[in-house]
């Protein structure tokens, strides 16, 4: 499956220099969106990716490559990485043309809704039945991944999915999560093969049960983190903790931020969301950080809300759900449902919480009824 190849030191004219030598790994990301900033990192440390996607951005990216737009440390403005400048090959498939045996892993980038459709579905089918290991970077952890939590093997959580069977296949150990901490969107003027990145934060993410797998996830870690830019470092990186909890952290801001930019009226800001009323969001952060302890979490793996608070500041515009919802969406992920379920099957439910999941349903249920039943 993997063509051996070494990553050594050398000039290049778009100034990417792999310092180490390793092996080349395929992966396969669903989701071109912002799977495409994962799939960049591993192209610029030599690994090979292919992006699963629609018909027309699979040609838009066979043709022209991908664009993400990054900070570095102590730059004022975004440098432009190109696909095409790096040692990685990229290419992208449409659901129902994916050869799952090429593969070493596979990176589930896709919003979770979309899992539902149903060349996707029987794509899902192929990955689990080839035992493939699937590093998740989605905001909603994936059911099988709950699975290893052993305080959450026994709950009901499947109302917080759009379709749990989609997930029925997969093995437990054969699927992590890894915490999506990188803010990053596709600027709305621009074609589909570009992101921006507007928050470039690390990828933080859990083992998998077997340690086979978990040699190629830390490869992947040491070749990202190798990687130089005209001799600066690259962020984004890719972190691997042996916690399954560590991912868990995002919690607490999905619930504190993300989701509270969704009002009964216009979307707010993320910075908005927080710091409109801080005590409140600190009382919000803090249930959510004592409900991942509850289940195992050690505070270690937590992200203290003076930290969350001040990323935030950054954080100017509404978050992708709030936009989704916005624009018509009849679904979305649901990490605010998630976490009330678990809150009232711990017995321990939060108002805020409550109140939050509440308000995301009724704009989700007036979009449906403005755009009919049959809305998708």
């Amino acid at each position: 499956m993997s063509e051996a190849v070494r990553l050594v030191a050398r000039p290049t004219t778009s100034g990417f220099v792999c310092e180490r030598e390793s092996m080349a790994r395929n992966i396969l990301i669903l989701g071109a969106s912002y799977g495409s900033l994962l799939g960049t990192k591993l192209l610029m440390a030599g690994h090979n990716v292919t992006l699963v996607c629609r018909a027309k951005t699979a040609e838009l990216i066979n043709r022209d490559g991908t664009e993400v737009r990054i900070k570095l440390r102590d730059e004022a403005v975004h440098r432009a990485i190109f696909s095409r400048d790096l040692p990685g090959k990229l290419d992208a498939v449409t659901p129902a043309n994916v050869d799952v045996s090429r593969y070493d892993m596979v990176g589930l980038a896709m919003q979770e809704p979309q899992y539902t459709n149903h060349t996707v579905r029987v794509l899902m089918i192929k990955i689990a039945e080839a035992g493939l290991p699937c590093l998740s970077i989605m905001n909603m952890p994936p059911l099988p991944y709950l699975k290893r939590i052993p305080a959450l093997s026994g709950m009901d959580l499947e109302e917080a999915y759009t379709n749990a069977q989609v997930w029925e296949r997969f093995k437990p150990g054969l699927v992590t999560l890894c915490s999506p901490d990188p803010q990053a969107f596709r600027p709305p003027e621009e074609a589909a093969n570009v992101l921006h990145v507007g928050l470039p934060t690390n990828f933080k993410a859990s083992v998998f049960e077997d340690e086979k797998h978990n040699k190629v996830l830390r490869e992947l870690e040491a070749d990202i983190d190798a990687v130089t830019l005209d001799g600066h470092d690259v962020p984004v990186k890719l972190k691997v903790f042996d916690s399954l909890f560590v991912p868990l952290a995002k919690w607490s801001m999905l619930l504190t931020g993300n989701y509270r930019c969704i009002t009964p009226h216009e979307p707010q800001s993320i910075r908005d969301a927080v710091h409109s009323d801080l005590k409140r969001s600190q009382s919000i952060y803090d249930h959510v950080d004592a409900l991942a302890r509850r289940l195992g979490a050690d505070p270690k793996d937590q992200v203290p809300f003076e930290k969350y608070a001040k990323a935030a500041e950054s954080l100017l515009k509404p978050s992708s759900a709030a936009r989704a919802v916005a624009a018509g969406a009849p679904f979305i992920e649901r990490v605010d449902l998630l976490v009330k379920l678990i809150s009232h099957q711990l017995g321990v439910p939060n108002a805020e919480i409550d109140r939050t999941v509440e308000t995301v349903d009724q704009k989700l249920n007036e979009k449906i009824v403005q755009g009919g039943s049959g809305a998708s």
